[in-house]
């Protein structure tokens, strides 16, 4: 079921995106060369427990999970492309990392992803994939207004792969947030634009592009969780909680700006 939210919910929503992009931004800045992926783990484990927050990930078990999730944040290396499971890997120079992070805070939920690479580039095409992702992510935002359809998201994110030569899979893709990490509506991403569902202020949804270099097939580690491309090509992701209003769409997850130097 789809439940739009009043004015004043989205409002209290908002604390929950800001804390959910205060981690990305420290985990980003921690993801150096030689840092454990257990350690960027336990990093967003302590400022959960600092925020009195809840992890919606660490007893998560759906049915395309092998167990319960066990840890609070995924973290998905080169041609792991989602749900990575945290363990025991010391990042290395040229690594493309995936941060997947969502937490419940004062009873609403936030969920957001950013991918970069660890160190120094090694390949101008690991950037191309990660900008990929973030134009696609910026044009379906710029739809998500009333007036469009759930579609044109969909349309959007899939124009922009297409103009990167790279295919999309669909069998996961945004979805509705609320009380709870994942609710209706799904959100794939690509689709035809002016069908689907009518966008409404108050429509809460993560709209998350993620694509693979080299395919659109993935497949699941043995660890039950870390979905993998076919092909050992890299993947990348960017996702963001946002709200449907009267007017422009409203970014809960949008990095915290810095006060200006004075």
């Amino acid at each position: 079921m789809i439940e739009l939210k009043t004015p004043a919910e989205v409002e209290a929503m908002k604390p929950a995106g800001a804390f959910v992009a205060t981690v990305l931004d420290a985990l980003e800045a921690h993801a150096t060369v030689g840092v454990n992926l257990l350690e960027l783990d336990k990093l967003a484990h302590r400022m959960i427990r600092e925020a009195g927050a809840t992890s919606c990930y660490i007893d998560y078990h759906p049915s395309f999970g092998g167990s319960p999730f066990g840890h609070v944040l995924c973290t998905s290396v080169n041609d792991a492309v989602l749900h990575g499971l945290p363990h025991d890997y010391r990042l290395r120079d040229g690594d493309l990392l995936t941060v997947d992070f969502a937490i419940e805070l004062g009873g609403w939920v936030a969920d957001s992803a950013r991918s970069f690479v660890v160190g120094t580039p090694q390949d101008e095409a690991d950037l191309q994939l990660i900008r990929a992702t973030r134009e696609a992510l910026d044009a379906a935002i710029a739809v998500a207004t009333p007036g469009h359809k759930l579609g044109d998201i969909s349309a959007a994110i899939g124009q922009v792969a297409a103009s990167y030569g790279y295919g999309v899979n669909t069998q996961f893709g945004g979805h509705g947030v609320g009380r709870t990490m994942h609710g209706d509506p799904h959100v794939p991403n690509t689709g035809r634009a002016g069908r689907g569902l009518p966008l409404r202020p108050g429509l809460v949804i993560a709209i998350e592009p993620w694509f693979m270099a080299g395919t659109d097939e993935i497949y699941t580690d043995p660890d039950g969780w870390t979905l993998r491309s076919v092909d050992g090509s890299r993947g990348a992701h960017s996702e963001h909680t946002i709200a449907i209003t009267d007017g422009a769409p409203l970014v809960l997850t949008a990095p915290v700006a810095s006060p200006a130097a004075g």
